[in-house]
């Protein structure tokens, strides 16, 4: 194995989602923060602040593991899972902080942490060596249950917080690694078929099963359990083919709830536009690209199973995002990786490119697929592959 230079389109492609996340954290927030009584005497500045020093500490750690050496990346698996774990029971001692009905976060100073982002991100390296292994054979149940067992108990917890989202995230980041990795469709095919029971009684809480009817037919109660979704199609209706311009959209204005987070794309959309929107699309589209390039020019299974991983989360949650806001998907409290305001999405999120620019310096010659026959294979669902060596 080889090192060659960064792989250079997706650090552009995150700084300009960065920079874009920031110009609309700010354009969503200033107004009302400049008003808001704890925070008049700072102007409109303070959520951008935040923002900013929480892309400090989130670059920082992307530095850390961008340069880690590779080989230390599976040392990391344990001990994440350990740290993601604990933080996920703290949540539910006197530092859980609870918002909006919900218990998903820690009181850190100098801000607040949700501990269910980290454990995506720790979920992901443990497939990745699970599934590297090399006594792991996807035709054999044990191998199925084991994934599938440590899922569900971080889920568990989810629900107690309550964070369905988080849930259902997990959910298919963790089934779309196992397809990838060749597991036998029967497990996969069986254990959804019994999921569905379990989601439909989840789904039936009172507050959920508003926002499944909300989201069926948001008009009907439009000041009601419908008002979020009929507000985000309002800001994004608005905005047109080029946006009503920065700074200058109404709905940032009380009316549309969480638009600086979950809803900051109907923002985006406001304010620029669905060129604007279009944009951010095209940039994670891209991002995904990258990400999967890269993993299939990994010679190692745990690095294309790391990169795979990766790329699937960050992508599944953009995706998710835009469903919420476009009306797709019932509303669920999922950030917009990279642009939404929130330290606990932006530092996992760095940390995730980290890692994909620490796999992109590796490289065994040029990659092509052959998805016939191979003289080199990766465990996976028709991923087989030859190397030729550049000279």
């Amino acid at each position: 194995m080889t090192k060659k230079s960064f792989d250079k389109t997706l650090i552009l492609v995150v700084v300009i989602l960065i920079v874009i996340g920031l110009i609309s954290v700010y354009s969503s927030t200033s107004v009302l923060a400049s008003v808001k009584a704890k925070y008049a005497d700072r102007g409109g500045y303070i959520y951008l602040q935040k923002q900013l020093f929480t892309l400090l500490i989130g670059f920082s750690l992307m530095l850390f593991l961008t340069f880690l050496p590779s080989e230390k990346l599976k040392k990391l698996v344990i001990p994440l899972l350990i740290v993601s774990f604990v933080l996920l029971l703290l949540v539910f001692s006197p530092l859980g902080v609870t918002a909006g009905g919900a218990r998903r976060w820690l009181r850190l100073w100098p801000s607040v942490f949700q501990p269910s982002e980290l454990v995506k991100l720790a979920m992901v390296l443990f497939l990745a060596r699970f599934l590297s292994s090399p006594k792991y054979d996807g035709n054999k149940i044990i191998y199925f249950i084991i994934p599938i067992f440590l899922m569900g108990v971080f889920q568990i917890i989810f629900i107690k917080q309550p964070d369905f989202g988080a849930v259902m995230t997990l959910g298919i980041i963790t089934f779309a690694m196992l397809f990838v990795a060749g597991m036998n469709l029967k497990f996969l095919g069986i254990s959804l078929i019994f999921a569905f029971p379990l989601i439909f009684y989840l789904a039936k809480e009172p507050y959920r099963w508003k926002r499944i009817t909300s989201f069926l037919n948001p008009w009907a109660d439009p000041q009601g359990s419908g008002f979020q979704l009929v507000q985000s199609l309002i800001a994004l209706g608005s905005g047109g083919l080029t946006g009503q311009g920065l700074g200058e959209g109404k709905q940032k204005l009380a009316y549309l709830p969480e638009i600086h987070t979950d809803f900051i794309f109907a923002h985006i959309g406001e304010e620029m536009g669905f060129i604007g929107a279009c944009a951010v699309v095209i940039l994670f589209f891209v991002l995904a690209l990258r990400g999967f390039k890269i993993a299939t020019e990994q010679s190692e299974p745990f690095y294309y199973y790391l990169a795979s991983g990766i790329t699937i989360m960050i992508t599944v949650q953009a995706l998710i995002n835009f469903a919420v806001v476009t009306g797709l998907a019932p509303t669920k409290g999922l950030p917009l990786p990279f642009i939404s305001y929130g330290g606990s999405s932006l530092v996992v999120s760095l940390m995730a490119v980290g890692i994909l620019l620490n796999l992109s310096r590796n490289t065994s010659g040029f990659v092509v697929y052959n998805f016939l026959d191979g003289k080199t294979r990766i465990k996976g669902r028709k991923f087989m592959y030859y190397r030729r060596k550049t000279l």
